[in-house]
């Protein structure tokens, strides 16, 4: 029997709470939301980092970001290391990968891992044609909000991404089953967006965010962050409108999912292609009065992932309430194409929920962020833009983004931070974890430490079978060398 073809769907920066199949009254998402009554949603799926780059190589390694220092936004995988992508072309899949979205794989790495990638249509709208409707010292500006982008359909790069998905599925002749991979932009920040998704959602109606002054003792960042950018004017008009065109980035990669699902149906290819919808990470959209991320942030508004699948043998209108984590996307894949991995991974096969959704999978679930002080040097350095001041915090103040780590049961919630104070937050009373039981009173309370002591050491074994792999490939012990001089090359 033929493997199913395999559809990989990535917005970036979206928010599970940000689609009406998630919960969300005033979402706009009718294509999602249709897709999600047809398969399994996955209500605690989380990302393994809160960063674009980070993330998307673990999904694609099955590897914790510290498993082999996949840390930052320019460690990329490299020619020798292992990718779903290549597992799936050299399985027999023609393989493709739309877009240009360079912060995964390095130099070539693409190229080996696909028999298609780039574009065949190409973006006629860019960064040269924004239009930004404020000026550099107004609230909005400062919360990477550029506002309306004109009143047509414009060709940027997501939309040319998908229509070159929609025309390389029309023209393909081949009889192997395919793998297509689709990673956006949007909605990642800046906050812009055409008509007519820009006025679709009404900003009276946008769902009040975290007030600062609801979180309590919540890591030291958060308050840089926001004094950095000024982002204590933002008011809720403000917030709203932010959160609005952020709803309207959102309908659109909605429209856009649902004409790529209609062009698979239109090939005949609709009934053997198991569709996978998951984002990298989230955003704060206005919680603790943020916006964007932290690379060692870890909310839930960054890590919680909205993953859902859909497809043959896929159980319908199913959720699946249990922890997952989005590295059980490779062995997954790697199953529905029946071949194997060739390396030391750490996912899990996610086959047994859809048939089952209250099948064990796991007890935990595990996030991580943030960089060693000693590694400042290779922190990101951006000196212009939105993201100058980010840069700076970084740069001026490395221990706001020392090495976090992130366990999450059942019930519990458990950060542990290098150089900052560590978080507790009791999952069932507290979904939002806006209240750090460790900053409180109830630090006193035995029970809770037995809490901890017990995430701590589960965090640590995590740690400890996770730190590092060996390669299958084994290398040769004394190898054969030429003995004496030899003539330097150049």
């Amino acid at each position: 029997m033929t493997p199913p073809n395999l559809l990989l769907f990535t917005p970036d920066q979206l928010r599970a709470d940000a689609l009406g199949c998630f919960g969300n009254p005033v979402a706009q998402t009718p294509n999602i939301d249709a897709f999600s009554k047809r398969g399994t949603r996955f209500n605690s799926a989380w990302s393994q980092h809160s960063v674009c780059g980070p993330s998307r190589v673990s999904i694609m390694t099955g590897w914790y970001p510290h498993t082999a220092g996949h840390r930052t936004l320019d460690h990329l995988l490299k020619p020798w290391e292992p990718n779903l992508l290549r597992y799936l072309k050299d399985s027999g899949y023609d393989v493709a990968m739309v877009g240009n979205r360079g912060d995964v794989f390095a130099q070539g790495v693409t190229e080996a891992s696909t028999t298609f990638c780039g574009n065949l249509v190409k973006p006629s709208w860019g960064w040269r044609d924004i239009t930004i409707t404020t000026n550099e010292e107004h609230p909005l500006y400062r919360g990477f909000w550029f506002g309306k982008q004109g009143n047509e359909p414009r060709i940027d790069i997501d939309e040319a991404a998908i229509q070159t998905a929609i025309q390389w599925l029309q023209e393909r002749n081949s009889n192997k089953p395919w793998a297509l991979w689709i990673p956006l932009l949007s909605p990642h920040p800046p906050f812009m967006v055409e008509d007519p998704w820009f006025s679709m959602h009404d900003r009276n109606d946008m769902p009040a965010p975290i007030s600062p002054e609801s979180g309590k003792g919540k890591p030291e960042f958060m308050n840089e962050y926001r004094k950095r950018y000024g982002w204590q004017d933002l008011n809720d008009e403000y917030l709203a409108e932010i959160a609005a065109t952020y709803y309207g980035m959102v309908s659109r990669v909605d429209d856009q999912f649902g004409r790529l699902l209609s062009a698979i149906d239109s090939v005949g290819d609709g009934e053997n292609t198991v569709t996978f919808f998951f984002s990298d990470h989230g955003e704060y959209l206005g919680d603790y009065q943020l916006v964007e991320k932290w690379p060692s942030g870890l909310d839930p508004s960054l890590v919680r992932n909205p993953f859902i699948v859909a497809g043959p043998n896929v159980g319908e209108g199913q959720v699946v309430r249990g922890e997952i984590e989005m590295i059980d996307l490779l062995q997954t894949c790697l199953e529905l194409a029946e071949t194997e991995p060739a390396h030391t991974h750490f996912g899990k096969t996610l086959t047994g929920l859809f048939a089952d959704s209250t099948a064990p999978h796991r007890l935990a679930a595990y996030s991580e962020g943030g960089f060693s002080i000693s590694d400042h040097q290779l922190f990101e350095k951006v000196d212009s833009g939105i993201y100058k001041h980010k840069s700076e915090i970084q740069h001026e103040l490395p221990h706001l983004v020392g090495k976090a780590e992130c366990i999450r049961t059942q019930n519990w919630s458990y950060i542990y931070r290098h150089d900052g104070q560590d978080e507790l937050y009791n999952r069932i009373e507290d979904p939002t974890e806006t209240i750090n039981l460790l900053a409180s009173k109830h630090i006193e309370n035995n029970e809770l430490d037995e809490v901890v002591k017990q995430l701590r050491n589960e965090m640590f074994n995590w740690l400890v079978e996770t730190s590092d792999v060996i390669p299958w490939v084994r290398d040769p012990r004394f190898p054969e060398i030429p003995h004496g001089w030899r003539k330097e090359t150049s």
